[in-house]
């Protein structure tokens, strides 16, 4: 599913819409978000009345009771629906998001039915919508730092408020300067900088209409030179020249050194862009999680480049590829150790060894950080798919087993990774021996998905075998 825009949805529900949106702007609230759910039930990607319903629960929340009373009466009442929402979230993302949005009708701030339409919205893949709600989350718990992160990310890979998150990365960065995911949040967002969506951020200021989004205005979406991932080559030599030449005056200005080394990786040479690194680590006296993996990062491409220039139709053309590529990994693997020493409580940092070992067959340092690393949020589920799958190389099929039972309960969406898991987990119990419940995975997955993998001809043998 794909977020919609006015004109992709049904005469019907126009109509719908307009009349909710004019019954917004008459104040009559109640009526306009009854309207607007009606159509979100039909049509779950319309983004723009889904961004008019929530200014509309904002606006209708500012104007109700805010006693203790009726504060205590909205939350006992939203703990059923939210338990309701969560148990349609698996089978029926959109039917979750229904119900959350009737406990946003009330409490248009409540974190446990935006966390509901956050992981509906991303089953759903419906970006836009998911940042809106994680806006929300986070202004409210502005210190909290996965959740900061979280957004920070999302941002990043969908575009959307750029600049609110970056607002909230750099409070926290204040307090906690060195912090590796804080810090690799703001370099994603940097790389993905947008302009801020027109509409609700003024609406939600005071400083708009309803009338504005009636009017269906068009956004404008513009990128800087300076933060595209792919710049043109002539862009990028522009900038060389633009930054050596200020460079000049200001010898010690770091951010410039930095640009000028993404830009010479960028663009092949990765000489120039290390001795640019190099003078950016002598100047930094802090510590710097992210310009370590840049320059590992880096010296990776370098070995790629070395690959590139082999001629494919030498006689001994695959052994020094595989040469390189082993020399390649065994640097990756010991610049990774040499990051982590230094980063102990970098949890992603660990994760990314933990891959590393399993890679190389080294399984019981992969199991030591892939336990570490499930401690954090966002790399919890897939540190767990890593600890299972060393566990299953060492014939532990019950602890690999129980692992992703484990990772599966936690994972509410039907995504792609919830498959993996699923599927994974048939295997382990194919290597157990225990066939009827390894065929229950693959029809988990046959029923929504026949192409993925090989679960159809597993599926179709064990039913030819009967």
């Amino acid at each position: 599913m794909a977020e919609k825009l006015l004109n992709q949805i049904s005469p019907d529900l126009r109509r719908l819409h307009t009349k909710a949106l004019e019954a917004a702007q008459r104040e009559n609230l109640d009526y306009a978000t009854t309207l607007f759910c009606q159509v979100l039930e039909k049509e779950p990607g319309f983004f723009e009345c889904r961004r008019a319903l929530r200014l509309a629960q904002i606006q209708k929340s500012a104007g109700a009771s805010t006693s203790f009373f009726k504060k205590m009466m909205s939350g006992a009442g939203a703990s059923p629906q939210i338990a309701k929402a969560r148990m349609a979230l698996n089978k029926n993302p959109a039917e979750a998001m229904a119900i959350a949005e009737q406990v946003l009708n009330s409490d248009p701030n409540n974190s446990f039915a935006h966390r509901i339409i956050v992981d509906a919205a991303q089953a759903l893949e419906l970006p836009q919508t998911r940042v809106m709600s994680l806006e929300t989350m986070v202004k409210h718990s502005p210190k909290d730092k996965a959740l900061v992160v979280e957004f920070a990310n999302t941002v990043a890979e969908t575009g959307g408020h750029a600049a609110v998150a970056e607002q909230f990365l750099d409070e926290l960065i204040r307090t906690t300067p060195y912090d590796p995911d804080l810090q690799q949040a703001q370099k994603n967002l940097s790389a993905h900088r947008t302009m801020d969506e027109g509409g609700y951020a003024a609406l939600a200021g005071g400083e708009g209409s309803y009338r504005d989004i009636l009017r269906n205005k068009e956004e404008s979406v513009t990128m800087e030179q300076e933060q595209r991932v792919q710049k043109t080559e002539d862009v990028t030599a522009r900038l060389i020249g633009e930054y050596e030449a200020r460079l000049v005056g200001e010898p010690e200005n770091l951010k410039l050194l930095r640009s000028l080394a993404e830009l010479y990786t960028q663009k092949g040479d990765f000489d120039r862009a290390l001795a640019f690194y190099n003078q950016v680590r002598a100047g930094d006296m802090g510590a710097d999680a992210t310009l370590d993996r840049a320059i590992a990062d880096t010296i990776g491409r370098q070995f790629d480049a070395r690959i590139a220039q082999l001629n494919p139709f030498d006689e001994g053309h695959a052994e020094a590829v595989a040469s390189i590529q082993a020399e390649k990994n065994n640097f990756q693997m010991t610049e990774c150790q040499k990051r982590v020493e230094r980063y102990p409580t970098d949890l992603a940092l660990r994760y990314e060894l933990a891959q590393m070992y399993l890679a190389a067959g080294k399984l019981g340092e992969a199991i030591a950080e892939f336990q570490k690393a499930q401690q954090n949020q966002h790399k919890r589920i897939a540190a767990m798919s890593g600890l299972a799958q060393c566990f299953a190389r060492r014939k532990m099929f019950d602890l690999a087993a129980r692992t992703l039972q484990n990772a599966i309960k936690e994972k509410p969406a039907f995504d792609e990774e919830k498959k993996e898991l699923i599927y994974q987990l048939g295997c382990v119990f194919e290597g157990m021996g225990k066939k009827e419940e390894a065929v229950d995975q693959f029809k988990i997955i046959y029923e929504s998905d026949i192409g993925y993998q090989d679960v159809a001809a597993k599926v179709d043998a064990y039913y030819a075998g009967q």
